[in-house]
């Protein structure tokens, strides 16, 4: 999230919080793809992560954006964050351990997508280069340790560090050490939305096996093909995992709310300033729990926003659906994870068909999925086949709805054209993390340097 929100509206009632998700909605022809991707900033020199501050790092590179841009400068106490585009609403904002975000703005389709993200990483590399800086297209940094991660000046973040250890032994990782390519997707109505949460719930562990991409830790195999995946599942379980009550009848946004709120909040912000408020749950929040701890203690919709945004369920509900399953991965997965779902979710027919793909899978069989995709990807056992059976359906799918949507680029090429990543894979039977661990055996003779070269954006 690029920006912490500030609304000073009260809060009446919970009715009021599902009524925010509900102004989500809107008529099909409005549906759009807002694209994010993270990447590693590294020294060329000698592969080291880029720290915050100084002639070589994160200031200096977004100082240059900036410059390149001409975007509006996002600062916490003074220092800059981040960039927000006031004309096409895109940003660039820093991660926690300096992972580099482009949240792309919302656009009509994916050629569009493509070349935003092609534009974008052109933009990078001129401001980098001169610098020495370039940027890794992975799931995970394959060689740095945890310790060797510089923290960005973010306040949200210092407050984040301090209570992760608290709920997981996984998260600090997640914070400063992964990276993400994920797709913001719209929905008409309440059961448009219920209906495209539970195939992306069902199908987030599919896509997880399609991009896996981080074999390696600390500079050798981890043993899983997402090790990013595996993080997730022991990073904070009262905000994370697959969410089974989306599969319950009746599930829509009074359901979410209900959980949200009873998640535990990270901080409430009252001007620039962040308090931090872990322990306490939104609901807590609205019951008068943090009267005499916070200025301004009661409740209003920028806290209730900035709350939804430290929720990590593998699909997330905002006024948007966000699909969250994919590891960062080189720039030609950068346009294949929208495609894969825009291709599933936004043919009313082909999200018919989705559902009957999934609708019968229980959530014992989901969770399986959840806990055997991260290690063994594509290869991971289902029912009577694997997981490379069910990926290459919902691919199947996925084309089909890109086709039905008869988006075509200048060169008269439909929106499948940006599927091609995931067909040769699957074609091979082989994730990202097979390729990798394939040329770490073979031609890199356990050399991890060549990743950085071939892998850099």
């Amino acid at each position: 999230m690029a920006r912490d929100t500030v609304d000073s509206t009260p809060i009446e009632g919970t009715a009021a919080l599902a009524a925010t998700l509900e102004e989500g909605c809107k008529p099909v022809d409005r549906f759009r793809i807002g694209t994010e991707h993270e990447k590693f900033g590294f020294h060329l020199s000698d592969l080291s992560p880029i720290p915050y501050g100084g002639p070589h790092g994160v200031e200096a590179v977004l100082t240059g954006m900036e410059k390149l841009l001409g975007w509006e400068r996002i600062e916490d106490a003074g220092k800059i964050i981040g960039l927000a585009d006031p004309v096409g609403g895109g940003a660039i904002s820093i991660e926690p351990g300096g992972q580099f975000e482009l949240s792309g703005a919302p656009l009509d389709n994916l050629h569009e997508t493509c070349r935003e993200t092609n534009a974008h990483l052109a933009q990078v590399r001129e401001v980098a280069d001169p610098l020495g800086i370039g940027f890794l297209g992975t799931g995970m940094t394959p060689t740095w340790r945890r310790e060797d991660v510089p923290a960005m000046p973010k306040s949200r973040y210092e407050i984040m560090t301090r209570y992760m250890p608290k709920v997981g032994s996984l998260g600090l990782d997640m914070m400063y050490r992964t990276s993400t390519i994920q797709v913001n997707l719209d929905f008409a109505s309440e059961a448009d939305m219920a209906l495209k949460m539970r195939v992306g719930l069902a199908l987030q562990p599919i896509a997880t096996a399609i991009f896996a991409n981080s074999p390696f830790t600390d500079g050798k195999p981890n043993g899983f093909k997402s090790f990013r995946a595996h993080i997730w599942t022991d990073t904070d379980a009262d905000r994370t995992g697959d969410m089974p009550f989306a599969f319950e009848d009746g599930f829509g946004f009074e359901a979410y709310v209900d959980w949200a709120i009873d998640v535990p909040m990270y901080f409430v912000k009252r001007g620039d300033a962040y308090h931090d408020v872990t322990g306490t749950t939104f609901r807590e929040f609205m019951n008068g729990a943090l009267e005499g701890r916070i200025p301004d203690a009661r409740p209003n919709l920028g806290d209730w926003n900035n709350h939804l945004s430290t929720l990590f369920p593998d699909v997330r509900l905002k006024k948007y659906i966000e699909m969250r399953g994919a590891d960062g991965g080189p720039w030609r997965r950068i346009c294949a994870l929208p495609a894969f779902w825009v291709g599933l979710l936004y043919d009313d027919g082909v999200l018919d068909q989705a559902w009957q793909l999934v609708k019968d899978w229980t959530r014992e069989e989901r969770a399986a999925l959840r806990s055997g995709v991260p290690k063994d990807a594509l290869q991971t056992a289902f029912r009577s086949g694997t997981v490379l059976d069910v990926a290459r359906e919902a691919l199947a799918l996925s084309s089909e709805g890109l086709k039905r949507r008869a988006r075509f680029s200048d060169g008269d090429l439909d929106e499948r054209v940006h599927l091609a990543p995931i067909e040769e894979g699957l074609a091979a039977g082989m994730c990202p993390a097979d390729v990798l661990l394939q040329r770490y055996n073979g031609s890199w003779n356990g050399d991890l340097t060549h990743i950085f070269k071939e892998y850099a954006y």
